[in-house]
């Protein structure tokens, strides 16, 4: 690209909410600083009170590069780190990377050109699950699949389009600065929540297949629990919270768990026809993992529907467990901290 070309391309800055990354953090950084965009980018690193070397590594990456640096993130949080790093940050475009979130090639310039081209407000791609181990490619085959995750397109594909919602997301700033950044209340499903008052508000959430950011499962089952118990327990808060924003794809973790519980209780207690629903649920699994499971290990494969069945319960726990408290906080407390980002602007 000519001089002139690059000096018209708007300034880009990458914001990146950090704790315990020290796995991932310099590989996903190195993907950021190597993006073939020809104009002016900066990495603004957000800190949070890590217990590994992950501060350690930030320091090093901020002095090889002058394009890197970092603020801090006392909460640890995700929504905060965010708010907190696009108030450290000064370009027209904003674009979210998480630590363990690795940037495919072309990203960021594709990503400005459809910005542009579509007059979008948002513009994002596919969560391109990849594991290191076997029991993360089981989770990735399981987080790639409609049987795992339904119909998102985030996470299995499908045609360029507007989109409820998209994988992390290319931002313009004047709308972050206009809704007031993310809602530091939701720990889990800011992402959903933001791109709701985006659209709300009429601007366009445009989903593109182009855009693919590899990301790395959780490595236990314990952890990927956690994970989706927290996905189902925030999620609900998002419907009461956002009236009228519930779909049916929500529905079915929650559906599924109450079936498999009762069934197993009732099939104990009352008649073991009741356990029909559970082992049909079991069989459903076992199923997927023969469809879904092509190309992976025998030990993998094996581990798809311990997967199927840890996504698929915890987020339903998670969504029937969620307290009402949790909403009545978030409705109550707007986060200070995203009005900040607004006295910024000002």
């Amino acid at each position: 690209m000519n001089t002139k070309a690059a000096e018209e391309l708007p300034a880009v800055s990458v914001i990146m909410p950090v704790l315990n990354e020290e796995r991932h953090l310099r590989t996903a950084v190195r993907h950021i600083l190597e993006q073939d965009y020809a104009g002016p980018m900066e990495v603004v690193i957000a800190l949070g009170p890590s217990s590994d070397r992950t501060a350690q590594i930030a320091a090093e990456l901020t002095a090889e590069d002058p394009r890197v640096r970092t603020v801090e993130n006392p909460t640890g949080r995700t929504p905060a780190g965010l708010n907190a790093a696009i108030r450290g940050s000064s370009h027209p475009i904003v674009v979210r990377v998480d630590g363990h979130g690795l940037l495919t090639p072309g990203y960021i310039t594709t990503a400005v050109r459809l910005l542009g081209d579509m007059e979008a407000a948002n513009v994002g791609g596919i969560m391109h699950a990849e594991g290191e181990t076997e029991w993360e490619n089981a989770v990735a085959a399981a987080m790639t699949s409609k049987i795992g995750v339904g119909n998102a397109a985030f996470h299995t594909g499908g045609l360029a389009g507007p989109a409820d919602t998209v994988y992390l997301g290319v931002f313009r700033r004047e709308v972050l600065e206009k809704l007031g950044g993310y809602n530091e209340e939701f720990v889990r499903a800011q992402d959903w929540e933001l791109n709701y008052r985006i659209r709300q508000d009429g601007g366009l959430v445009w989903f593109t297949p182009q855009l693919r950011v590899t990301y790395r499962p959780r490595p236990t089952v314990r952890a990927l629990a956690k994970q989706y118990k927290d996905y189902g327990r925030w999620r609900r808060v998002v419907t009461r919270y956002h009236r009228g924003s519930v779909n049916l794809r929500y529905l079915a973790p929650p559906a599924a768990f109450l079936g498999v519980t009762l069934g197993l209780l009732l099939g104990v207690a009352v008649h073991p026809a009741f356990l029909a629903v559970p082992g049909a649920y079991l069989l459903g699994i076992l199923g997927g993992a023969l469809s879904e499971g092509r190309g992976l290990s025998p030990k993998a494969k094996a581990l798809l529907p311990v997967a199927f069945a840890t996504m698929h319960l915890s987020w339903g726990f998670g969504f029937l467990t969620s307290p009402r408290s949790l909403a009545r906080r978030v409705i109550g407390s707007r986060a200070q901290s995203s009005a900040d980002v607004v006295a910024k602007a000002g």
